[in-house]
């Protein structure tokens, strides 16, 4: 059974960045399709940025390109996202997923708090 637990977030001035990992166990990692997710209250949780199992190829919503990074490693099992510029409109829950067909794969983990404020 797949278990996520991200890490990493927390309170930062509007411009700062932060850093979101997240911890998979399980095995296969290297085989699966990850995600990073957030969700603002009151709202659906939605994807923000893909990574291939490779790493090789990535994808993010218009809103984060150019400001957040995902990336992987395979040795460790764990996916990270460099947040950078981060405003008001970034602050929300973020999770982690395994992005299988389209959809989360497993129940999600605790997600990481991140708040954008003065």
């Amino acid at each position: 059974q797949v278990q996520l637990v991200e890490s990493g977030g927390g309170l930062v001035r509007p411009g700062g960045s932060l850093t979101l990992s997240c911890a998979v166990s399980g095995a296969a990692f290297n085989y699966r399709t990850m995600a990073w997710y957030r969700q603002v209250p009151g709202k659906e949780r939605e994807w923000i940025s893909i990574i291939s199992s490779s790493g090789d190829t990535t994808d993010y919503k218009e809103f984060v390109k150019g400001r957040f990074t995902i990336s992987r490693d395979n040795t460790k099992n764990t996916v990270t996202l460099q947040m950078n510029n981060l405003g008001p409109d970034d602050t929300a829950v973020y999770y982690c997923n395994e992005r299988r067909r389209a959809v989360p794969a497993h129940p999600w983990g605790p997600g990481t708090q991140v708040t954008v404020s003065l």
